[in-house]
Order: C-alpha cells, then structure tokens, then sequence
C-alpha cells in the first residue's frame, strides 16, 4: 500500500476545501479540511502534514497568525506552508510571504495545475532538504 502524501487545508470557506481535496485527490493526496485558523492549528498538530495550504484571510485567526504559530513550535516547524491569497491581495502581502519565508503561494482563483504543482514542489524541496 502506498504512503499517501497528506494535505492540511486550512480555510474559512468549505465549498473551497471541497474543491482543494477533489483536486488533490485525483494526484492522490489525502486532503484533510478545517474550517478556520484555531481548528486548523490543532488538526495540524494532530495530523502532522506534509504540507499546509493556509488561506491568508480567515475571520477567527488569519493565515499570518497560524503560521506563526506553527514555526514557533519544534513539531511543527519544518512542515511546509503554501500560504493561499486572494488575488486581490495587496503587494505588501507578497513581500510578507518572501520575508516569512513561506515555501511558496498561490493566488486565488488558481487552476488545478497551479495547486498540483505548487504542491509538488514543495514537498519535492522538502525530500532533497533531508537529503
């Protein structure tokens, strides 16, 4: 049996994780939701990921602060985040992304191919990190 790769989806807007673990799916990741920043950070501590998608603009808890969060702790911190953001979003936010260091971004709307392979680059930067 293979060793599915899995997703933590961290989003405000259900219908969005729906999409996210439909596309994911198909590539064979298992996409696990949680709807909002307080349940996403104990899902992730919970699950322990491959990777995060963290939605930047959620009401309870904003993508920034779960991030935080997660590099703050030793269980947590090395597992990559894709922050995903509103395309509205302004510039300062895409700054804020290369100076926290996030593993990378999308913008929403994306296409399937853009999550697949903002995914998979990660993850593959992650397995040459351990070498």
């Amino acid at each position: 049996m293979e060793n599915k790769k899995r997703v933590v989806c961290v989003e405000d807007e259900p219908a969005m994780i729906d999409l996210i673990r439909l596309i994911l799916g198909r590539k064979g990741y298992e996409v696990i939701g949680a709807t909002g920043g307080r349940e996403g950070l104990d899902v992730i501590q919970r699950e322990k990921p491959d990777v995060v998608l963290l939605d930047l603009m959620m009401p309870d808890m904003d993508g920034w602060e779960v991030y935080q969060k997660l590099k703050a702790h030793k269980q947590t911190k090395d597992i990559p985040v894709i922050m995903v953001t509103a395309r509205a979003q302004s510039i300062d936010k895409v700054l804020g992304l290369h100076i926290a260091r996030v593993d990378d971004y999308i913008t929403k709307p994306f296409g399937p191919q853009d999550l697949v392979e903002s995914v998979e680059k990660v993850l593959l930067r992650r397995e040459r990190a351990r070498g």
